[in-house]
């Protein structure tokens, strides 16, 4: 079930959609996609870049990746517990170097954390 803020931010980013698409259909030239890592600089990244440097997955380059390598931890698939554990380590490590707040003390707190789960702040 969605938070309403959750679903404040599902209304804006819908309507930003709607703005982007009217703009395309008036001429106008709107990107894509937003700002991100292109697959070229990920291929730049060194395996200790990454939460998961093995599988190069989730890197923790800036504030911004380090959040999404939280809200989007669970969904690595083929990697062991051993590994999970390193990775949290990464993350926090990531997290307070970019003054991010992490509530949970270990990544099997996260399926525990509901609405109000991962990071905040940066």
């Amino acid at each position: 079930m969605a938070t309403a803020k959750q679903k404040e931010a599902a209304r804006q980013n819908i309507a930003k959609a709607r703005e982007a698409q009217s703009a395309r259909a008036h001429g106008k030239d709107v990107p894509r996609q937003g700002q991100g890592m292109s697959t070229a600089d990920k291929d730049d990244l060194k395996n200790s870049e990454f939460a998961f440097p093995k599988e190069r997955k989730e890197p923790l380059t800036d504030a911004r990746h380090v959040r999404n390598a939280i809200a989007r931890f669970d969904q690595v698939e083929g990697v062991s517990d051993a590994e999970r554990d390193r990775a949290w380590q990464r993350i926090l490590a990531a997290a307070k170097r970019y003054d991010i707040e992490v509530s949970e003390s270990s990544w099997r707190d996260l399926a525990k954390g509901g609405k109000d789960r991962g990071a905040k702040g940066g």
